[in-house]
Protein backbone atom coordinates (compact mmCIF):
# COMPACT_ATOMS: atom_id res chain seq x y z
CA UNK A 1 0.00 0.00 0.00
CA UNK A 2 1.79 3.43 -1.08
CA UNK A 3 2.80 5.44 1.75
CA UNK A 4 0.64 8.56 0.56
CA UNK A 5 -2.50 6.43 1.82
CA UNK A 6 -1.55 5.97 5.34
CA UNK A 7 0.30 9.10 5.30
CA UNK A 8 -3.54 10.64 5.01
CA UNK A 9 -4.91 8.52 7.24
CA UNK A 10 -2.57 9.76 9.75
CA UNK A 11 -3.17 13.10 8.94
CA UNK A 12 -6.84 12.93 9.00
CA UNK A 13 -6.74 11.35 12.35
CA UNK A 14 -4.34 13.97 14.22
CA UNK A 15 -5.95 16.62 12.87
CA UNK A 16 -9.10 15.41 14.00
CA UNK A 17 -7.77 14.71 17.56
CA UNK A 18 -6.65 18.54 17.50
CA UNK A 19 -10.25 19.16 16.39
CA UNK A 20 -12.03 18.32 18.93
CA UNK A 21 -9.32 19.92 21.44
CA UNK A 22 -11.14 23.43 19.90
CA UNK A 23 -12.86 25.58 22.30
CA UNK A 24 -15.36 27.34 19.93
CA UNK A 25 -17.74 25.53 17.64
CA UNK A 26 -16.08 27.14 14.75
CA UNK A 27 -12.76 26.63 14.61
CA UNK A 28 -14.06 22.95 15.61
CA UNK A 29 -15.71 22.93 12.03
CA UNK A 30 -13.07 24.38 10.84
CA UNK A 31 -10.11 21.79 11.90
CA UNK A 32 -12.46 19.14 11.60
CA UNK A 33 -13.32 19.45 8.02
CA UNK A 34 -9.85 19.63 7.17
CA UNK A 35 -9.31 16.42 9.17
CA UNK A 36 -12.50 15.41 7.06
CA UNK A 37 -10.66 15.93 3.58
CA UNK A 38 -8.04 14.15 4.61
CA UNK A 39 -9.87 11.03 5.50
CA UNK A 40 -11.85 11.70 2.32
CA UNK A 41 -8.51 11.78 -0.04
CA UNK A 42 -7.19 8.73 2.01
CA UNK A 43 -10.76 6.42 0.83
CA UNK A 44 -10.53 7.51 -2.56
CA UNK A 45 -6.91 6.29 -2.82
CA UNK A 46 -8.07 3.26 -1.36
CA UNK A 47 -10.86 3.04 -3.63
CA UNK A 48 -13.49 3.40 -1.37
CA UNK A 49 -15.70 6.13 -2.99
CA UNK A 50 -18.63 5.98 -1.24
CA UNK A 51 -16.71 7.22 2.09
CA UNK A 52 -14.41 9.59 -0.01
CA UNK A 53 -17.56 11.37 -1.19
CA UNK A 54 -19.59 11.24 2.17
CA UNK A 55 -16.37 12.81 3.69
CA UNK A 56 -15.60 15.42 1.23
CA UNK A 57 -19.24 16.66 1.29
CA UNK A 58 -18.68 16.54 5.06
CA UNK A 59 -15.98 19.15 4.86
CA UNK A 60 -17.57 21.01 2.56
CA UNK A 61 -20.84 20.94 5.22
CA UNK A 62 -18.44 21.84 7.59
CA UNK A 63 -17.02 25.06 6.34
CA UNK A 64 -20.42 26.19 4.96
CA UNK A 65 -21.85 25.71 8.24
CA UNK A 66 -19.36 28.04 9.77
CA UNK A 67 -21.70 30.60 8.14
CA UNK A 68 -25.03 29.25 6.82
CA UNK A 69 -27.33 26.52 8.96
CA UNK A 70 -30.51 27.23 7.87
CA UNK A 71 -32.60 24.29 6.68
CA UNK A 72 -31.82 24.99 2.78
CA UNK A 73 -28.43 24.02 3.69
CA UNK A 74 -29.40 20.57 5.21
CA UNK A 75 -31.70 19.69 2.12
CA UNK A 76 -28.92 20.71 -0.34
CA UNK A 77 -26.52 18.37 1.71
CA UNK A 78 -29.25 15.67 2.21
CA UNK A 79 -30.17 15.71 -1.61
CA UNK A 80 -26.51 15.79 -2.40
CA UNK A 81 -25.76 12.34 -0.29
CA UNK A 82 -28.88 10.85 -1.64
CA UNK A 83 -27.76 11.77 -5.62
CA UNK A 84 -24.16 10.57 -5.11
CA UNK A 85 -25.76 7.39 -3.54
CA UNK A 86 -27.95 6.64 -6.74
CA UNK A 87 -25.65 7.63 -9.05
CA UNK A 88 -22.61 4.97 -7.57
CA UNK A 89 -25.40 2.61 -7.29
CA UNK A 90 -27.37 2.65 -10.21
CA UNK A 91 -24.81 3.99 -12.63
CA UNK A 92 -21.43 2.68 -11.37
CA UNK A 93 -22.61 -0.09 -10.00
CA UNK A 94 -20.76 -0.13 -6.81
CA UNK A 95 -21.09 -2.68 -4.12
CA UNK A 96 -23.80 -2.53 -1.07
CA UNK A 97 -21.24 -1.51 1.22
CA UNK A 98 -21.89 2.35 -0.28
CA UNK A 99 -25.52 2.29 1.55
CA UNK A 100 -23.17 1.69 5.08
CA UNK A 101 -21.17 5.00 3.84
CA UNK A 102 -24.24 7.17 2.86
CA UNK A 103 -26.13 6.63 6.13
CA UNK A 104 -23.61 7.09 8.17
CA UNK A 105 -22.75 10.82 6.25
CA UNK A 106 -27.18 11.46 6.26
CA UNK A 107 -26.83 10.73 9.76
CA UNK A 108 -23.76 13.17 10.73
CA UNK A 109 -25.34 15.86 7.90
CA UNK A 110 -28.86 15.98 9.74
CA UNK A 111 -27.30 15.90 13.18
CA UNK A 112 -24.77 18.61 12.59
CA UNK A 113 -27.69 20.96 11.06
CA UNK A 114 -30.54 20.05 12.77
CA UNK A 115 -30.02 19.09 15.97
CA UNK A 116 -29.97 21.14 19.31
CA UNK A 117 -28.86 18.98 21.83
CA UNK A 118 -25.31 17.83 22.35
CA UNK A 119 -26.66 14.54 23.77
CA UNK A 120 -29.18 13.98 21.12
CA UNK A 121 -25.83 14.78 18.70
CA UNK A 122 -24.16 12.47 20.48
CA UNK A 123 -26.24 9.62 20.71
CA UNK A 124 -26.39 9.91 16.70
CA UNK A 125 -23.53 9.93 16.21
CA UNK A 126 -22.48 6.94 17.61
CA UNK A 127 -24.37 5.25 15.67
CA UNK A 128 -22.73 6.94 12.44
CA UNK A 129 -19.28 6.39 13.82
CA UNK A 130 -20.43 2.52 14.34
CA UNK A 131 -21.53 2.43 10.88
CA UNK A 132 -18.28 4.53 9.18
CA UNK A 133 -15.52 1.74 11.40
CA UNK A 134 -18.05 -1.11 10.21
CA UNK A 135 -17.26 0.38 6.47
CA UNK A 136 -13.23 1.31 7.30
CA UNK A 137 -13.17 -2.10 8.33
CA UNK A 138 -14.88 -3.50 5.43
CA UNK A 139 -12.41 -1.97 3.47
CA UNK A 140 -9.69 -2.25 5.11
CA UNK A 141 -8.70 0.86 5.97
CA UNK A 142 -6.57 1.15 9.28
CA UNK A 143 -6.71 4.47 9.37
CA UNK A 144 -10.02 4.84 8.93
CA UNK A 145 -10.56 2.53 12.07
CA UNK A 146 -8.91 4.50 14.02
CA UNK A 147 -10.41 7.90 13.06
CA UNK A 148 -13.73 6.08 14.12
CA UNK A 149 -12.57 4.49 17.55
CA UNK A 150 -10.99 7.78 18.28
CA UNK A 151 -14.37 9.62 18.19
CA UNK A 152 -16.58 6.69 19.40
CA UNK A 153 -14.21 7.32 22.74
CA UNK A 154 -14.11 10.58 22.84
CA UNK A 155 -18.04 10.45 22.78
CA UNK A 156 -18.25 7.98 25.47
CA UNK A 157 -15.84 9.78 27.61
CA UNK A 158 -18.01 13.03 26.95
CA UNK A 159 -21.32 10.98 27.82
CA UNK A 160 -19.71 9.38 30.79
CA UNK A 161 -18.91 12.57 32.02
CA UNK A 162 -21.85 14.53 31.25
CA UNK A 163 -24.00 11.50 33.46
CA UNK A 164 -21.32 11.80 36.36
CA UNK A 165 -21.79 15.87 36.03
CA UNK A 166 -25.30 15.43 36.12
CA UNK A 167 -26.14 12.48 38.84
CA UNK A 168 -23.68 14.96 41.33
CA UNK A 169 -26.38 17.91 40.32
CA UNK A 170 -28.91 15.75 41.22
CA UNK A 171 -27.13 14.59 44.47
CA UNK A 172 -26.63 18.56 45.10
CA UNK A 173 -30.46 19.49 44.75
CA UNK A 174 -31.57 16.69 46.92
CA UNK A 175 -29.18 18.07 49.43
Amino acid sequence: MPYSIELLGALALITNFIGYRQNTVNRYRLVSAIALAFLSWHFFLLGAMAAGIGLALGAIRNIVALRYRQRGILYLFVLLNILFCLWEWFILGNSALLFIAYVSSLIFTVGSIVLESAVSIRRWFVLAELLGLVYAVLVGSVFGVLFNISNLSSIFIKLHSDAKQNKAVQSAKKL
